[in-house]
């Protein structure tokens, strides 16, 4: 009797064991979608300014709400949603306490439309415009997984909270080298609210648009909510040294670094023999900046001999000024072939002359973006160096021949006519 009874709490507990590890992988796979999922925090203006009626006969708010409703239902599914409010619940004239006057509406997750939509109907112009601390809070909104990170503000005014200035704010969040990125809406926009707005976008390569209409409203929004369920890749943050020996190895990768005025930033690739090392790097300006710029990058022996290089100039006002190089594995003597070392170390060294415009501030340093790719160099059948005329050597050679055989033809049809004529 005790025997089976043993038996008995065996199997099941046999079958427990199952069970849970039968439940535990769609757990796992669940946790590893979540994870990868793009993330989209709409962070709206909710303060007293909303209550103007000056967009297509309607208040701001009730523009804003009717949007909202029409980007929940075009909502993909596999994006994970928010909204995050600024100026809702704070009333009264105290500016510290103004200034603290944000909230999530509706968390960062999986999208119930119905429930969304009941929080956002529940908003009332209120308050104050604290765009610096909710942008602060928006990011720690979306902090967490892999997959892609986009906060969309849309505001009708100025923020009201300086000296946390919005601007500062993103290019903080962009130097944390997270992958976030923040795309702003100015509703019936003034010009220096439209230049705050602006810097907050391009700290962060996001965009800015105006809107004074509330299918404008809505349009940019859906297409900034499904511009974050594309497929991207993520720049891995890194830290450029100030010289080669100390300078952080990288493999192929996009990477994320700050570089500042008048800095030089040092980063190392190893290069197997038969491999050919491709890099390019892209410098943002997120300030404002003097009319000259240029950004050069180049590849260097550990002993500071330059092996190849690449640059960019230009005047005027760019964004993004980029350059790039490849170096192809160098010819050896047979010699020289015994003698190769198992990786070279190649130096990258980036540094722009971007110049800060008068009373800009210069920390922290612009941001750049390094692509580095290390590949398999071509076969030398196939060099694109071969006979120093790449792969049309064997078209030259048709033309020779083609060449030398015209001439002979003619050749010959001219001392026929001549000795024709003779005979006539």
């Amino acid at each position: 009797m005790i025997t089976r009874q043993r038996l008995a709490a065996g199997a099941c507990a046999l079958f427990a064991a199952l069970a849970a590890g039968i439940a535990l992988p769609p757990a796992a796979l669940a946790d590893e979608t979540t994870a990868d999922a793009p993330k989209v925090d709409l962070v709206l203006d909710v303060s007293g300014s909303m209550r103007a009626r000056d967009i297509d006969g309607q208040s701001r708010m009730a523009a804003a709400k009717q949007a909202f409703n029409e980007v929940l239902d075009a909502t993909p599914e596999d994006v994970r949603l928010g909204i995050r409010t600024l100026g809702a619940d704070y009333p009264g004239d105290d500016r510290r306490t103004g200034c603290k006057d944000t909230a999530q509406l509706y968390p960062v997750g999986p999208l119930d439309r119905a429930e969304a939509k009941a929080a956002v109907a529940t908003l009332t112009p209120t308050g104050w415009t604290p765009i610096g601390p909710a942008l602060l809070e928006a990011a720690d909104d979306l902090d967490g997984g892999t997959g892609s990170k986009r906060i969309v503000l849309i505001s009708d005014g100025e923020d009201t909270c300086a000296p946390l200035d919005p601007c500062e704010v993103a290019r903080e969040i962009a130097a944390k080298g997270i992958g976030l990125t923040i795309d702003t809406l100015g509703l019936v926009p003034s010009t220096r609210m439209r230049q705050q707005l602006s810097c907050i976008a391009e700290a962060t390569g996001g965009t800015y648009t105006s809107v004074e209409h509330t299918d404008e409203l809505t349009d940019r929004v859906n297409q900034l909510v499904d511009r974050a369920a594309d497929p991207v890749v993520t720049p891995v943050a890194t830290e450029g040294a100030r010289r080669c020996a100390a300078a952080p190895v990288l493999a192929s990768g996009l990477y994320t670094d700050r570089a500042g005025f008048g800095e030089q930033r040092w980063y190392r690739v190893d290069v197997l023999p038969g491999q050919e090392l491709r890099a390019s790097v892209s410098v943002s300006a997120d300030r404002e900046v003097g009319p000259a710029y240029g950004v050069l990058l180049r590849a260097v022996t550990v002993r500071g001999r330059e092996l190849v290089r690449g640059e960019a100039a230009g005047t005027g006002r760019t964004d993004v000024i980029s350059t790039g190089l490849r170096r192809p594995e160098p010819e050896r003597d047979g010699d020289e072939e015994a003698d190769r070392p198992a990786a070279e170390t190649v130096c990258l060294q980036v540094t722009h002359s971007f110049s800060a415009a008068s009373g800009v501030q210069t920390a922290p340093g612009l941001p750049l973006e390094l692509t580095i790719d290390v590949v398999d160099g071509p076969s030398p059948s196939d060099d694109v160096a071969a006979f120093g005329l790449g792969r049309g050597w064997w078209l030259l050679g048709v033309l020779v021949l083609t060449g030398f055989v015209a001439g002979v033809l003619w050749g010959w049809l001219s001392r026929w006519r001549v000795t024709v004529w003779r005979t006539n």
